[in-house]
C-alpha cells in the first residue's frame, strides 16, 4: 500500500498520541516504507498486561516485537 508523507506524519501523531494517553513515551516511532509499517520503540519496559492494554488503544494493528535496549518495541501494520 502505498502511503503519501502527509498520512505518515498524521498516522505518527495517532500513535504517539495513544501512547502517551496510556502514560508511557515514544523512544523511537518511524515509517518502514518498504515494509509499509511503522516500527515503535517505548522508553519504557512494560509487562504483558500492560502491552495488551497498549496494543488495544492503538489505532492500527500492532505486534510485539521483543525487547529493544530503550523498552518494547512494535510493529504496526496501518
Amino acid at each position: 500500500m502505498a502511503v503519501n508523507y502527509e498520512d505518515v506524519w498524521h498516522m505518527q501523531d495517532e500513535i504517539a498520541a495513544a501512547v502517551n494517553a496510556l502514560g508511557y513515551t515514544v523512544w523511537d516511532l518511524h515509517y518502514d516504507p518498504a515494509g509499509g509499517l511503522f516500527r515503535l520503540e517505548l522508553n519504557e519496559h512494560p509487562d504483558e498486561d500492560a502491552l495488551s492494554l497498549l496494543s488495544a488503544h492503538l489505532p492500527m494493528a500492532s505486534d510485539y516485537n521483543g525487547e529493544g535496549s530503550h523498552g518494547a518495541r512494535l510493529t504496526l501494520i496501518p
